[in-house]
């Protein structure tokens, strides 16, 4: 029985909430903050009606230590979840050390006025959390999150040795608009219009952004896509982690309404993160893009299709190479009916729920900072199939993606 504080009142928070309620024999008390308390509110109000239980409140500015502070201190968790923005990573662990309370969240650090992502600045806090007994986890969404689970727990049971690694995130949900993001528009844009970096053979080699296209057909029906490769953090730790891959790649869905409107945004300097000045006063251009799209925790009431997301990996077993596909699939309008938040939400608050669940038990909490992948798989596994997740293994299916 513990007492959680989430940051972050966004569609993942909102997830993260509703499912953390769920789970009352854990998560005994459930504090909300954000910036703007009236979207706490909101999901409290949802959570209310939906499961009986209270959630408390409050307002914090997540950039601001001292403040987080005061009200870590003020509540009294043993656990802060982050599902703030990758920007506030690194301030709310300061909180965190400061308060003597463990850590996780589900997207590395990054910048906010330099588009790259990596761990180095989180893993810098090694030491620290080490030293403080305290735990931080790092990335428990779904990718990373989920794929770097399944990617373990496929290394585990199925290889003696891994070589070739190659996410695919297909998103089939349809919204019905021209041009939306189903999550924080800001960081989609930043993550999508970066220069991609694949592992191969002992290094990342950098190409342009989504210039490597393919055709991926989805089992149990959902759809063939087109896929591009782009870089995604858990990349990173998973060549560190598994020094055996020879090359490791990240795949993503995406429709042409989509890419045309981005190359048009890009274009006019909507996707800049430079501050311009207009009128007097400095605007950043993705910023204001943000407020002209849809709330992507507005896109759940009218998305349908369906998510698949998974691992290929090849490697060998018994000297003999084997290839297996660790998946999920998701639907949008079934999330919907459970905590009303669309796939991609979903998909990333059940992780974050999920690994606060393996901390608090005593399942994963040892001090210092870590990435999904450096924790057993097989509890973790058990409780996405438990929790809304259900995964399934395809033994030597017939995917080779190009490289």
């Amino acid at each position: 029985m513990s007492k959680v504080l989430i940051i972050g009142a966004g569609g993942v928070g909102s997830v993260v909430v509703h499912k953390c309620a769920q789970v009352s024999d854990v998560f005994s008390e459930i504090v909300l903050a954000s910036r703007t308390v009236e979207k706490c509110q909101k999901i409290a109000d949802q959570v209310k009606e939906l499961t009986g239980r209270h959630i408390e409140t409050a307002q914090v500015d997540a950039d601001n230590v001292p403040e987080l502070v005061q009200l870590i201190n003020r509540v009294g968790p043993e656990l802060v979840i982050n599902v703030a923005l990758p920007y506030q990573d690194l301030t709310i662990m300061d909180a965190c050390l400061e308060t003597g309370v463990h850590y996780m969240d589900t997207a590395n650090y990054e910048p906010e006025d330099t588009a790259k992502f990596e761990y180095k600045w989180q893993w810098a806090y090694q030491e620290k959390f080490e030293k403080a007994g305290l735990m931080a986890l790092l990335g428990s969404g779904f990718d990373p999150g989920a794929t770097n689970m399944f990617t373990a727990y496929a290394a585990k049971h199925y290889f003696d040795e891994i070589h070739y690694l190659d996410i695919v995130d297909v998103n089939g949900g349809d919204h019905g608009y021209p041009f939306a993001t189903n999550f924080n528009p800001e960081i989609n844009i930043r993550e999508v219009t970066a220069e991609c970096r694949h592992w191969d053979d002992g290094q990342f080699v950098t190409t342009p952004a989504m210039s490597m296209k393919q055709s991926f057909s989805c089992p149990e029906a959902v759809g063939t896509y087109n896929i591009y490769r782009m870089y995604h953090e858990e990349l990173e730790s998973l060549t560190l982690h598994y020094p055996s891959l020879k090359r490791a790649q990240f795949w993503m869905s995406f429709g042409d309404s989509y890419l045309k409107h981005l190359e048009v945004l890009g274009n006019v300097g909507m996707t800049g993160i430079e501050p311009v000045d207009f009128n007097g006063q400095q605007i950043v251009p993705i910023q204001f893009l943000k407020q002209l799209l849809p709330d992507p925790a507005s896109l759940g009431p009218r998305t349908t299709g369906k998510t698949c997301i998974g691992c290929i990996v090849r490697g060998i077993k018994d000297g003999v190479e084997k290839v297996v596909y660790v998946y999920n699939i998701c639907d949008h309008q079934a999330c919907y009916q459970e905590v009303q938040s669309q796939a991609v939400s979903y998909t990333t608050g059940v992780p974050a729920m999920i690994g606060a669940k393996m901390m608090l038990e005593g399942k994963w909490m040892k001090p210092g900072v870590w990435n999904m992948e450096q924790m057993d798989p097989d509890p973790f596994m058990d409780d996405m199939n438990r929790y809304g997740l259900p995964w399934k293994v395809i033994e030597d299916p017939d995917y080779q993606l190009a490289h």
